[in-house]
């Protein structure tokens, strides 16, 4: 549908037209087409089973005629008399007078009751069956006519001894004496002239134009014993095919054979497939027609709808109203709607009139009102510029008054801070100076204890020489008795273990006690160290308590110093509190003033912008009016 909406209504139309008539030609040919192909379908069926019952019944009636023709040969008194006196010469001319008179047999034999071939219409025929006796015992045909039936299952095959496809019809002949079977007679049925029973139906399909008819004669089990196709001709795949079967209601040789009749769909559909060119032909004609028709009818209903498009285009394009519109004397809605737009045309230059006299006063009265609102903002402007001057200066007294007080209150605070300050600095002073005095004393302790630490190390220094003295002389000694020991021989061995021990406990307490004045030298230092350190500290602490003595006389004097400015930073907060206070009452006045100002110039805004937006719409209007020529 988006499609046809960017399509012209003429062209739409035409398409409703053509395709109104195609959904009615439609629905009809599709009918058509299935009717004439079922009844067609129907036709070729009913004529091809036709043929096929036809072929039937013609083979069945020839073969029950050829089959009666040879039991009537059988119950010949000359055949009968040949077998009973060997009278053989008036058979042979008996059965060549058979094959005379039914030239549809190939030829006919007279058979002993012992398989051999006793007569037959032609010479070569018994001189084909001489010597071969047990074949004719052993053929299908020879033992079912002793019984009194007929098998003709290997007959298509080309016989050896007729040199064609015969058909074999057999039938046994009894003695008139005794009624005893003496022989068979047989008919080769030459199965060539079924081309000739089935001619006159060939005829009939080429009459009709089906050149592809074709005939078959299938046995029970599908080998095909006749086919009418010559030629070496292949049937087309998918060919149409009916078949009749020969039932075994009348008793002959054929009886289960399928007589078939095919024929190419291609040709047998040939007739419909014009049927179904034809009718799109006319569908395509119909068509065509109905386009032009409906193309020639959107034509004329769409012309009066083209005439007024232009003229509406003109107008949106020019403003024109000055051109009239034709009304036609068409009494259908075309007609009526070129009316109702005849009116609505004089309509609108009428409103056109009337809006361009009314945008005319609406825009001098607009005018007037822009004038005023402009000499009413030219006055406001001064007014509150001056006052905008006023708020400023107002607002930076406020600001310094503001700071001032901050700055008065901090001093206040500042000033309280540095009397309690003072105060506490005085107290902490004082017990500085205590501590200091305790600490003086403390190192004068601590030296004191230093002093006669290192007395102390002198003296253990003393005695480790007294003790290294006797290990040297316990180590000579031991030395001494090592020597006697030896001189003393076994008796002194002994006595030598004994100086060995004690040389070794003299050499540790030689090495011990070197460790000792080592370790004692290194206190003896550390304790010289700690004196000298001392003696500094005292010193550092007698001029810090010299100095922290000065220090609280200074900080009793800037306490009275700051007392006395605490006093002054009150007199001086509690003024400019009396002056914030003023300088606010001011700040609020103004302010007030301030509100008061930026309302009126905001009632003034809002009657300027409906003044803009009224001298807008005046324009616009003026515009709009000024659109159209009336």
């Amino acid at each position: 549908m988006r499609i046809l909406d960017r399509t012209s209504l003429r062209t739409r139309l035409t398409l409703a037209v053509a395709l109104l008539t195609l959904c009615a030609l439609l629905p009809l040919n599709i009918l058509g087409r299935f009717f004439i192909a079922d009844t067609l379908q129907a036709q070729l069926h009913a004529t091809l089973r036709v043929e096929a019952q036809g072929l039937r019944d013609l083979v069945e009636a020839t073969l029950v005629e050829r089959e009666a023709t040879v039991r009537s040969w059988s119950e010949h008194s000359i055949l009968r008399g040949a077998l009973l006196f060997e009278t053989f010469e008036e058979s042979d001319s008996v059965l060549a007078t058979f094959k005379k008179r039914h030239p549809t047999f190939a030829g006919v034999v007279l058979f002993a009751d012992d398989g051999r071939a006793v007569s037959a219409s032609e010479a070569r025929l018994l001189q084909a069956y001489a010597g071969r006796e047990r074949e004719v015992l052993d053929s299908a045909w020879f033992r079912a006519a002793r019984n009194g039936t007929h098998d003709v299952s290997r007959f298509t095959q080309v016989d050896p001894f007729f040199g064609k496809a015969v058909l074999p019809l057999a039938a046994p002949i009894f003695s008139p004496i005794s009624g005893a079977r003496m022989g068979v007679v047989l008919g080769a049925y030459d199965w060539g002239q079924v081309g000739q029973v089935v001619a006159p139906a060939l005829e009939r399909s080429r009459a009709r134009g089906q050149q592809s008819f074709a005939l078959e004669v299938v046995d029970p089990e599908g080998l095909v014993l006749f086919d009418s196709m010559t030629g070496g001709r292949a049937r087309a795949e998918g060919v149409v095919r009916e078949s009749a079967l020969d039932e075994v209601a009348l008793r002959d040789v054929g009886d289960g054979w399928r007589f078939v009749a095919t024929v190419d769909p291609k040709e047998v559909y040939a007739p419909l497939n014009r049927a179904e060119r034809l009718a799109v032909g006319l569908t395509l004609l119909s068509l065509a027609v109905a386009g032009i028709g409906g193309w020639w009818l959107a034509r004329g209903a769409t012309r009066p709808i083209t005439r007024l498009n232009e003229v509406v285009s003109r107008v949106v394009r020019e403003g024109d109203l000055t051109q009239d519109v034709e009304v036609t004397t068409r009494r259908d809605e075309v007609g009526a709607l070129a009316a109702a737009f005849a009116q609505m045309m004089e309509h609108l230059r009428d409103s056109t009139r009337g809006l361009q006299q009314g945008t005319l006063v609406l825009g001098k009265t607009v005018a007037e009102l822009t004038a005023a609102a402009a000499q009413q903002e030219r006055t406001l402007m001064k007014q509150a510029a001056a006052l905008q001057e006023t708020q400023v200066t107002a607002q930076e007294i406020k600001q310094t008054s503001l700071m001032a007080a901050e700055r008065s209150q901090a001093v206040l605070g500042v000033t309280a801070r540095a009397r309690e300050v003072g105060r506490s600095g005085e107290a902490t002073v004082e017990a500085s100076l205590a501590g200091f005095e305790q600490l003086h004393e403390q190192v004068g302790r601590v030296a004191q204890s230093i002093a006669a630490l290192n007395e102390r190390t002198s003296q253990i220094g003393g005695i480790t020489q007294t003790v290294k003295d006797l290990a040297d002389q316990s180590n000579m000694l031991a030395l001494n008795a090592a020597i006697e020991s030896v001189r003393s021989g076994e008796h002194g061995k002994g006595f030598g273990v004994v100086a060995r021990e004690i040389r070794s406990l003299a050499d540790q307490s030689i090495h011990s006690t070197g460790r000792v004045r080592e370790i004692l030298e290194d206190i003896r230092q550390s304790i010289q160290a700690s004196v000298s350190l001392a003696e500094q500290s005292q010193g550092s602490a007698e001029t810090g308590l010299t100095q922290v003595r000065a220090s609280g006389d200074s900080l009793r004097e800037l306490t009275r110093i700051i007392q006395d400015n605490a006093s002054a930073a009150q007199q001086i907060a509690a003024a400019v509190t009396q002056q914030n206070a003023g300088v606010a009452q001011i700040f609020t006045a103004v302010t007030d003033l301030s509100r008061m100002m930026e309302e009126s110039m905001q009632g003034l805004q809002s009657a300027q912008r409906i003044t803009a937006s009224l001298r807008d719409v005046a324009g616009h209007m003026e515009s709009v009016a000024a659109t159209y020529r009336v």
